[in-house]
C-alpha cells in the first residue's frame, strides 16, 4: 500500500505548498490534476508521518510561525484551512483573535513575504478553507478581517448584515471570490456527509478566482481502493447481498450532540428526532468525536444493533482513499483515535479536486 496506493502523474511545472496541512488533502488534490506538493506545514505527529508516507519527496517545514515565506521555495498555489476551533459554532467562539484560529495571520505574512521575495510573482494563487461558522464570528466581523487581509482593501460590511454563503471582492491586483460548498453534494458517487465549509480563492492576476470557485466542470474519477470488489458505500460496508437475501437495509445516523443535548433538556421530540431518517446524510464528522449510527433489515427492528463508524468508513465519507491514514512513512500503524482525530479535522476530497481541478485548467 505505500506510496503506490495513488499514483501520480506530475505533469506540469505548477507546485503547490500547504499550510496546516494534515492528512495532505491538497496536495492529493492537486497531484491528480498536474500540480506537485512541494512542501507542508504541520505539526502533529501522526498527520506528518502519513504524508511523509505519501508524499516522500515533499519538504516538511514544521511549525508555521517560524517560517520564513521568503527563504522557502516559491510555489504557484499556498493552500491552507487554519484551525477553527475559536470560528465554529461549536466553540467558545473568540475568533480570529483566539490563540488557535489567529494562526491564519501568520498564512498571511507567509503569503506576503513569498510576493515581496519574488517581486510578486509567487504565489500566483491562494486558497483558504474553513468551517461556516467564520462568517457570523466577532458580530460577523471576523470574515471581514479575512477578506482585507487578502485584498488589503477596505471591505464594508453587507447591507443585510450577514454574509452571503457565496460572493466575490477586489482589490488592488487581487481577485476574491468564496463559496460554502457542502460535501454531501460533491463527488462521484456523492458523499453521504454534511460538511459545510468555506472554500476562498484569490487570484494575485487578478482574473480567474471566479473561473476557478463557480465554473461548472467534470472532474476526473479516480480509484479509490486498489482492493478488488470494493463496496462503494458506508451503508453497504460490510452488508452481504447474499445474507440480505432481498431485505431493504436501515441505516440511520445520530446526530450525537443533538441528541446528548436533547437528553439535558428532557426534550424527548429532540431526542427522537436525533436518531434521522434513513436518506439523511452523516452529521459532520468531527476531530474530537466519534459519529455512530443503528443498522436493522426492515421489519426486523428488534435484530437491528449499533456501532460506531470505523476509520476506514470515515475515509470513504470524506471521499479519501481508502487506508490513507492507516500508516505512517515507517510503516507503522496510525493508532484509531489519531485517524479519527486526523479524518475529522480534513478537507473533503471531491471539493479539493474541484477547486484544484480549476487552478490547473486556469494556470
Amino acid at each position: 500500500m505505500k506510496d503506490d496506493m495513488i499514483k501520480m502523474d506530475y505533469n506540469t511545472n505548477l507546485k503547490i505548498g500547504s499550510l496546516f496541512d494534515g492528512i495532505g488533502v491538497f496536495p492529493l488534490s492537486a497531484s491528480r490534476y498536474g500540480i506537485s506538493p512541494t512542501w507542508a506545514s504541520e505539526i502533529e505527529k501522526a498527520p506528518v508521518s502519513i504524508t511523509k508516507r505519501h508524499f516522500p519527496h515533499m519538504l516538511h517545514l514544521g511549525d508555521i510561525t517560524k517560517i520564513d515565506g521568503g527563504e522557502i521555495p516559491p510555489v504557484h498555489v499556498i493552500t491552507f484551512g487554519s484551525p477553527c476551533q475559536n470560528l465554529s459554532n461549536i466553540g467558545k467562539r473568540e475568533g480570529l483573535a483566539g490563540s488557535q484560529s489567529s494562526l491564519f495571520y501568520h498564512a498571511i505574512r507567509i503569503i506576503e513575504e513569498m510576493r515581496c521575495a519574488t517581486n510578486g510573482a509567487y504565489p500566483v494563487i491562494t486558497v483558504w478553507e474553513n468551517v461556516m461558522g467564520a462568517f457570523s464570528s466577532n458580530n460577523r466581523l471576523d470574515f471581514k478581517a479575512v477578506l482585507e487581509s487578502f485584498t488589503k482593501t477596505d471591505i464594508p460590511m453587507p447591507t443585510s448584515g450577514e454574509w452571503a454563503n457565496a460572493g466575490m471582492v477586489r482589490g488592488k491586483d487581487v481577485d476574491v471570490c468564496w463559496r460554502l460548498l457542502d460535501a454531501r453534494y460533491w463527488g462521484i458517487p456523492t458523499l453521504a456527509q454534511r460538511r459545510r465549509r468555506i472554500f476562498l480563492v484569490a487570484d494575485f492576476r487578478g482574473t480567474s478566482a471566479r473561473e476557478i470557485l463557480f465554473k461548472a466542470r467534470d472532474l476526473q474519477s479516480f480509484p479509490t481502493s486498489c482492493e478488488k470488489g470494493r463496496l462503494s458505500s458506508t451503508i453497504t460496508s460490510g452488508l452481504s447481498t447474499q445474507k440480505a437475501r432481498g431485505k431493504i437495509p436501515i441505516v440511520r445516523p445520530f446526530q450525537e450532540r443533538r441528541m446528548r443535548s436533547a437528553a439535558k433538556d428532557k426534550n424527548k421530540t429532540g431526542f427522537i428526532g436525533s436518531f434521522g431518517r434513513t436518506d439523511d446524510p452523516f452529521p459532520t464528522l468531527l476531530a474530537g468525536s466519534v459519529n455512530y449510527f443503528s443498522f436493522w433489515y426492515e421489519g426486523e427492528e428488534k435484530e437491528g444493533f449499533i456501532r460506531q463508524l470505523t476509520p476506514l468508513e470515515c475515509e470513504r465519507l470524506m471521499g479519501l482513499p481508502e487506508g490513507w491514514t492507516a500508516l505512517g512513512h515507517k510503516d507503522e500503524t496510525i493508532s484509531d483515535y489519531a485517524r479519527y482525530k486526523a479524518i475529522g479535522n480534513a478537507i473533503a476530497m471531491p471539493c479539493a479536486e474541484y477547486i484544484m481541478a480549476g487552478i490547473a485548467e486556469s494556470l
